[in-house]
Parts: structure tokens; sequence; C-alpha cells
């Protein structure tokens, strides 16, 4: 018997094609192994730290403060009951409900991501109160969603009614409120309550509203303010929007590195008037009270006599008489008095003296006769 030393016929075709795959399967593993991901250099993405959007201090910095509204803000004293009772009622209407939760919680943009800071501020004059946050988030694309849904609500939930924890119905409006054109987007809303019982009455007046509030909201990148404001008082519209146009340059200046922009104060007292009237002068124009003086010294009389017309010689001289002597030292009272006596004794002595030449002369004209 014939042994075959190798494949023959049927065999040897199989032999082949067995020796064919071992081949291409040695040359698989071996292109495999060339191209495995452990033998080429591993590429690593670089290590980045992302810097935070906005630090605590910045957040910090950028709150506004009570002085930036006016005098009649202060530190507030504590949350108002009104929350409790009036924020948390219930209504049907998905997207109102999620308004009212949204503002009670104080988080309508969402939960921040990053940093945040908060302030509040109470109202002396409508007991109002203003709650102001600035606060980080994860990207704008984020708050710009927030935003876009608040702008829907004024059609959504122009006018609904909710109910209270006591079965208390309450009708709710909410319209639009106009922000200042600051930062990168911004949404504003106003939301009013009143009961529903008073306003379906009959009478035709309506129903006061038991609630204003504001609600305002300014991105900055991915950075945004956010405020509530209004009481059981009212909410003043320009106390609104005064905080928003302070708060967003403020938190545009502290991410800038800017020093912040003080807002001026309102005066919060009135100039004082005047009390003291203006001094009139006390003291008159001083009238001279001596009257002037009359002169003391008489005019002097001639001390020549006259010269005689006869004879032509003239007659003895006249000397004063003590009584003109007297009057120079006399005392001024006496003055004119004695002066005039004197001139009446003057002239009488005159008179003699005339009388004494004529009878001379006419002694002498007999003699040459």
């Amino acid at each position: 018997m014939k042994v075959p030393t190798g494949p023959s016929g049927p065999y040897r075709l199989l032999a082949r094609a067995l020796t064919a795959g071992v081949l291409v399967s040695a040359s698989a593993c071996s292109l495999h192994g060339v191209m495995r991901p452990a033998d080429a250099p591993s590429v690593e993405p670089p290590a980045t730290s992302a810097a935070p959007s906005l630090t605590d201090a910045q957040a910090s910095a950028a709150l506004i403060t009570q002085g930036e509204l006016g005098g009649r803000w202060s530190a507030t004293q504590g949350g108002a009951t009104w929350r409790d009772g009036l924020l948390k009622t219930r209504t049907d209407a998905p997207d109102c409900q999620r308004l009212l939760d949204g503002l009670y919680a104080e988080d309508l943009l969402g939960e921040p991501t990053g940093a945040r800071a908060v302030v509040g501020l109470d109202e002396s004059g409508n007991a109002a109160q203003l709650r102001y946050q600035v606060a980080a988030y994860a990207a704008p694309s984020e708050v710009d969603a927030k935003l876009a849904w608040l702008r829907t609500l004024p059609s959504k939930c122009a006018q609904f009614t909710s109910t209270d924890v006591r079965g208390g119905r309450l009708n709710v409006t909410v319209v639009p409120s106009v922000l200042p054109g600051v930062g990168d987007a911004r949404e504003g809303l106003r939301l009013t309550m009143s009961d529903a019982s008073a306003a379906n009455a009959g009478d035709g007046s309506g129903a006061a509203p038991m609630l204003t509030l504001d609600f305002a909201a300014v991105r900055v990148g991915d950075r945004a303010v956010s405020l509530t404001n209004g009481g059981l008082g009212g909410a003043a519209q320009d106390s609104t929007q005064q905080a928003v146009q302070i708060g967003t340059q403020r938190l545009q200046d502290v991410l800038a590195g800017r020093p912040p922009t003080t807002a001026p104060v309102e005066p919060t007292t009135v100039p004082a008037t005047p009390t003291t009237a203006p001094v009139k002068p006390t003291t008159m124009p001083v009238h001279p009270t001596t009257a002037p003086v009359k002169p003391t010294t008489r005019p002097v009389h001639p001390t020549t006599a006259p010269v005689n017309p006869l004879t032509g010689r003239p007659t003895e001289p006249l000397t004063e008489s003590p009584a003109d002597t007297d009057n120079t030292t006399a005392d001024p009272a006496d003055t004119a008095d004695t002066a005039d006596t004197a001139d009446t004794a003057d002239t009488a002595g005159t008179a003699d003296t005339a009388d004494t030449a004529d009878t001379a002369d006419t002694a002498d004209t007999a003699q040459e006769g």
C-alpha cells in the first residue's frame, strides 16, 4: 500500500487555502500592531484654569447704596410680611405660577453659578422694600432665555386669579415696565394684586391694589443685576429706574477696573432760612448840639477925637472907659448885653466930649474978637 507523502487532489487545495488564510491573518495582526494607539504618542489638551467672571469682592463692590437712591431709603429691617401672604398664592396657569414662585424665591433668572451679593433697602415714604442682587451665571444665553420668557408674561399673564392660603381670591395683573437702555439685554415687569371680592362687589369702583411690585433685570456679559421694588403702599417707578441705571453702570465700572461711579445724592434737608434780619444802624447821625459862637470882641471904636470944623484942630484924645476894659474879660454869656450897654455909654461919652469941644472953640473966638 502506497502512503501519500503530501496533499494531493482536494486535500492539496484545502492545504493551500489554509496557508493563504494564515498568511493574511498574520499580515493583519502585523498591521494592527503598527497602528495601535498605545504605540502612538499621547496628545493631552493643555491644562487651562478659567478665571471666574465675577469675584465675591466685585459683586459686593457693584451693589448700590442707600444714599444713591435718596434720603428716604435706609438699610432694611427685615422681610415684609406681605411676601408670605400675597406671593405664596396658587393659580392654575403654569407660567403665572412660575412668576409668583420666582418673585417669592427671588430667582426669576435662575440659580447663579458664580459669585453673588445682595442688599436690601426700606423706603420710609410708602413702606416699600427693594432687594438688589448682583450675580454671575453659566452663560449669557442662559440669562437671555429667562429674559425672553419674562417678555411673554404681559400677554400670558395679563390678568389672572390666584388663591391665598386662607382661600381668598386675588386679581393679578402684569404689565411691561420701561427700563433705561443700559447693559446688553434687559426686561422689566410690574405686578399688581387686588382683592377679587371687592372688585366684584358691583359698585363700579373696583378695588385698590393691595400690592404693587416692580421686577427688573439687566444682563452684562454673563453677569446680571436684578431687583424687586414695591409694597402695600405702592412702588415708585423712578426708584426702580434709578437703581437700574446706577447699578448697571457701577457693575460695568467694577468689571473694567474703574472706580465705581457715584450718583449725586439728593439733599435731605432744606437750606436753612436766615433767622436774623439785617441789622439796622442803631446810631443816628449826630446833629450839632452847640450853636455857633457869637464874637465876644466888639469892633474897636476910633480912639482919635473928631476934628472941630471951626478951628481945624483935633479935639482932646479919647480914652477907653473902664467899662470897655471890663467888657473884654466879661463872661461870654453876658457879652452881648454888656456890649450893648457899653455902646450906649460910649455914645454918651462921645457926645459930652463934643459939647465940651464946642464950648472951648466959642470961648477962643470971643477972645480973638
